[in-house]
């Protein structure tokens, strides 16, 4: 809630929270890294718990009056190995890079060769991109999908493995859109000697409620942000084995972060305990049911979609495939109330700054309680305002058809209600 207190102290910043509120209310957010917290996660990212230096781990601090601090982060850790049948978890990592850091710096030494997911295939920065930390410190060697059905070539993968000896292989995305093979990854990383690391940001809430098969089981260690899928403030976590606990919380703190953001990990327990509901599987059910409702949707208005459909919460559409680029479709979403993301397709033929895809998700809108009927209007929705991207008074009336929509799924009613106030 736009509090008083804030209103009368610094009213700009007061504004532009307050418009911040008033876009996520009145827009379709289908950024697929997006979602949108409880209140009781808001609660706990803004208590008193800001104010708590606590540099250390429970029961090993470096400063005193930590007894609060050592509750909520020994609670945080327990729901957290719950949750995702581990025997070891780190919740201290400010984000989804630093706990990749974390592992990178306990495993490998500067020069290490690394298998990692091409970013244009659908991997992440922090699996070795060039202009990344991981690829600046790390030999990594790049993987992707097949040409033919656009999905992991878990064979080349396995020739690579075989070629390159490398000491760790990560596996995870940032924009694919099937279900990934964590055994036989694991399987190969045996093989060669190698450590498998998997990296879970994207499909964590599906994990946690047995919806995408678990990395746990075949990795050594399992990272992820708390964001996304998995519907908590935005951070990092790390997963593992008992036998590597003290080398990670060393590499974490003091090797590459200080102080813990203490509010943020009593906002990770508060959402490890909703994903720990039944309501929470049925929420994730709803997700992968929207998704491929909505890719069904954008399909039928002649898109092409990347690997022919999904198997988790989010799209890759190739827009290109109609002459319109990733850029030109965004532009023309926003301007329609609309939000996405360009994105790279595979074997993309556009820099990455135009690109040839945008990619789409449904956790967030899900989260307000749309359904496959609300995606069929989504859908139209998104293939009318691309069409019309040039027309800035189609543009204006598809936003206001989208604030109107949006109108019946009321997001944090109280707060807008004191926003606008």
């Amino acid at each position: 809630m736009i509090q008083r207190a804030l209103k009368q102290a610094d009213p700009e910043t007061a504004q532009a929270l307050a418009g911040e509120l008033e876009r996520q209310s009145s827009g379709l957010e289908l950024i697929a890294s997006e979602n949108f917290v409880s209140e009781a996660v808001l609660e706990a990212m803004s208590s008193v718990l800001t104010n708590k230096y606590a540099e250390g781990y429970p029961g090993r601090r470096y400063y005193g009056g930590c007894e609060f601090a050592d509750a909520v982060e020994r609670l945080a850790r327990t729901r957290a190995k719950q949750l995702f049948d581990a025997e070891y978890a780190n919740v201290q990592p400010h984000s989804g890079s630093q706990a990749n850091q974390g592992v990178y710096f306990t495993m490998l030494e500067p020069g290490d060769k690394v298998l990692g997911m091409d970013l244009s295939h659908g991997g992440h920065l922090t699996h070795g991109h060039p202009l990344n930390l991981s690829g600046k410190l790390f030999e990594f060697v790049a993987y992707g999908v097949s040409r033919d059905d656009e999905r992991i070539d878990y064979d080349a993968l396995h020739e690579l493995a075989k070629e390159h000896r490398p000491k760790m292989i990560v596996v995870g995305a940032s924009a694919y859109p099937r279900t990934i093979d964590f055994e036989r990854i694991g399987a190969i990383a045996d093989e060669v000697g190698a450590s498998a690391m998997a990296d879970i940001a994207h499909i964590a809430g599906l994990v946690a409620v047995g919806l995408h098969p678990s990395p746990v089981p075949h990795c050594r260690y399992v990272t992820t942000t708390t964001h996304k899928t998995l519907r908590g403030p935005r951070g990092g976590l790390i997963l593992g084995r008992k036998k590597d606990a003290k080398a990670i919380n060393r590499t974490v703190f003091p090797g590459i972060q200080g102080g813990p953001f203490m509010h943020t990990i009593a906002a990770k327990a508060v959402a490890f305990g909703e994903a720990s509901q039944p309501e929470f599987r049925d929420y994730i059910d709803r997700v992968l049911e929207n998704a491929k409702a909505l890719a069904q949707r954008i399909a039928g208005h002649g898109f092409r979609i990347v690997s022919g459909g999904t198997d988790n919460h989010l799209m890759l559409v190739d827009v290109f495939s109609k002459g319109v680029t990733g850029k030109d479709a965004e532009l023309a979403l926003d301007a329609a109330g609309i939000t996405v993301n360009k994105n790279t397709i595979p074997f993309d033929e556009n820099p990455p700054m135009v690109c040839s895809g945008i990619r789409i998700g449904t956790p967030a809108l899900t989260t307000r309680g749309m359904g496959p009927d609300e995606m069929a209007v989504v859908g139209d929705l998104i293939a009318r305002a691309i069409e019309a991207r040039e027309d800035e008074s189609e543009l204006a009336r598809i936003k206001a058809a989208v604030a109107e929509m949006t109108d019946g799924f009321p997001l944090y009613p109280q707060r807008l209600a004191a926003a606008r106030a």
